[in-house]
């Protein structure tokens, strides 16, 4: 086995795995895995760059993972950044700051490549299951992307497009500094009407209808789950490989975009830094959903972060 590290920083959280890697056998065992809400991306759709504050959280929990790191012995670390990073004048602050505090460079990876690492990691352990016919079509919903990967053993077609659940809520839904509370019907219209755009652009070049099998990664898709199955708190092994069919994603995202804050913080599997983006992202799920016809989407907990570990094992 390879003791392997992986951060992957999104928009709106960075994420850790240390575990232990059998390439032969192809299981990764994880030693820690771990979130941190950081909104890296907060403001980036609107003034191009990352935000002083944004950065001062991102380097915080960089120093904390840091410490993970270096505890657990990993032999090889990588750290992949995507949409913010990729979006920002001012990336060059940023991957200096994180050189300095974890010893490697960011990578600012292209959208086909967080494709890539996100197929690998959602569909590794589905390999020989009978049940989920392929070819897949992998739907990663992040921050400020969204990345669409269809695929049977080894990736077909990918496209990443700027629908994420931030991208989204701030773009739509936030008005001098207030996100809407619930938003108005014309606001979850323009949303609409953005993310069926992006199903176009997407389709152009992944047969995005031709999946047997949806599954869906990332946390506002862990989350629906979680809400789906009227968890009393978060629990990754109850979320991973759960299934929610379509008609239950429809209610939870008419649910969530009816509520005020107050109402989506008082669900008791729902993150602090979730509250204000969910609406958003369950939106990305549904539309997706019925642009397919899919019955139902298979939730996955392991996505472009085992895909990360995967790619240094």
């Amino acid at each position: 086995m390879t003791r392997v590290a992986a951060i992957d920083c999104g928009t709106n959280s960075i994420r850790l795995l240390v575990a232990d890697a059998d390439p032969a056998t192809g299981e990764l065992v994880d030693l820690d895995r771990r979130m941190t809400i950081v909104r890296l991306g907060q403001g980036v759709d609107r003034t191009g760059r990352l935000a002083p504050d944004a950065l001062e959280r991102t380097f915080a929990a960089c120093r904390e993972y840091a410490t993970i790191v270096k505890d657990h012995g990993a032999e090889r670390l990588r750290f992949v950044a995507t949409s913010a990073s990729r979006d920002a004048e001012n990336r060059d602050e940023f991957v200096r700051g994180v050189l300095d505090i974890l010893g490697v460079e960011p990578e600012v990876i292209s959208g086909d490549q967080e494709a890539e690492f996100s197929f690998t990691g959602a569909t590794k352990e589905l390999t020989g299951r009978d049940d989920l016919a392929k070819p897949y079509l992998v739907v990663d919903i992040g921050g400020g992307s969204t990345e669409f990967v269809v695929g049977e053993d080894h990736v077909r077609a990918a496209r990443s497009v700027d629908i994420g659940c931030v991208r989204m809520t701030e773009r739509h839904l936030v008005h001098d500094g207030v996100v809407s509370d619930p938003p108005a019907p014309v606001q979850i219209e323009a949303i609409r009407a953005d993310i069926e755009a992006a199903l176009d652009l997407a389709e152009e070049s992944v047969p995005l209808r031709e999946a047997r099998t949806l599954v869906g990664l990332a946390g506002s898709v862990t989350t629906i789950a979680a809400i789906a199955q009227d968890l009393p708190e978060y629990d990754s092994e109850a979320i991973h490989h759960s299934r929610v069919s379509y008609e239950r994603v429809r209610e939870i995202t008419e649910r969530l975009l009816s509520a005020t804050h107050a109402e989506r913080a008082a669900i008791p599997s729902m993150h602090p830094g979730r509250v204000d983006v969910i609406g958003a992202g369950a939106l990305v799920l549904l539309s997706v959903m019925e642009r397919i016809g899919a019955d139902e989407v298979v939730v996955s907990e392991h996505d472009i972060l085992d895909g990360i570990a995967w790619s240094v094992a």
